[in-house]
């Protein structure tokens, strides 16, 4: 029987990562940074609740930190395994792992010289040399195309918009009875009809438990972008010859 264990993402939104076991297999569904305030991103300094070097295989969903930033430190404490994932998401990782790397140093250096650290020598988290064993660690996966990681458990990707490379994950698995059993692992879903990304494809099969992403199961947003309220407010603003800040996250939203 398969057994499922949350491991992040839980009463918090970042740090996505989820262990599924199958007898001896043990997959982990993403790996993910926390990020948030100081005692949420001091999580990242917790002990993995598995050993790395126990684990056979990473499935990521997509490159967004909080579901692929703590890749490096499972690869610093003995994780081997592959890391499956769509070649976008491959490209994108490269480019933010080796970006957190930097920041984790630079932030351990800024705080030895300032002197504000609780720890007597503050050290990264991980550095450009953990994301770079993370890296060679990747597997591309077209989507839709079914991946044998064990005997008897499969993998696919099917597009969930979001980000570019986004995927949900199906994981297939045959029971000690002959029938094989589907889980789909949402990731984080995004819109249809988005001009730059390709829409989410839902799985041909029905399966028979979906673990859902629900950041925002609790609200519901307009159909449609506020473009027409964000072109008055600059139109205003500049009008008024002010400068207009728009905080948006680098990977994806800005986009």
């Amino acid at each position: 029987m398969g057994e499922v264990r949350f491991v992040g993402a839980c009463g918090t939104v970042t740090g996505s990562c989820t262990l599924l076991r199958w007898g001896g297999f043990r997959l982990l569904v993403d790996c993910g940074l926390y990020q948030g305030d100081e005692e949420t991103e001091a999580l990242n300094w917790q002990p993995f609740p598995f050993a790395a070097r126990e684990i056979d295989a990473v499935v990521l969903t997509h490159a967004h930190l909080d579901h692929c930033g703590l890749l490096p430190k499972l690869a610093s404490e003995g994780f081997t395994g592959p890391v499956h994932a769509s070649r976008p998401t491959r490209a994108l990782a490269s480019l933010v792992l080796r970006d957190a790397a930097e920041l984790q140093e630079e932030e351990a250096r800024f705080a030895r010289k300032k002197g504000y650290s609780r720890h007597a020598e503050p050290r990264a988290l991980f550095g450009p040399r953990d994301a770079k064993r993370a890296l060679a660690l990747f597997e591309p996966l077209p989507f839709e195309q079914e991946r044998e990681v064990a005997p008897g458990i499969s993998i696919r990707l099917h597009r969930a918009g979001h980000l570019l490379g986004a995927a949900s994950v199906e994981v297939s698995a045959k029971g000690s009875d002959g029938k094989r059993r589907r889980w789909l692992f949402s990731g984080d879903v995004g819109r249809y009809d988005v001009p730059i990304l390709r829409d989410p494809v839902p799985p041909a099969a029905v399966p028979a438990a979906v673990l859902l992403e629900s950041t925002y199961g609790n609200r519901l947003h307009a159909p449609e972008p506020p473009v027409e309220g964000l072109r008055t407010v600059i139109a205003r603003t500049f009008a008024r010859g002010g400068s207009v800040v728009i905080p948006a996250f680098a990977l994806g939203r800005t986009q």
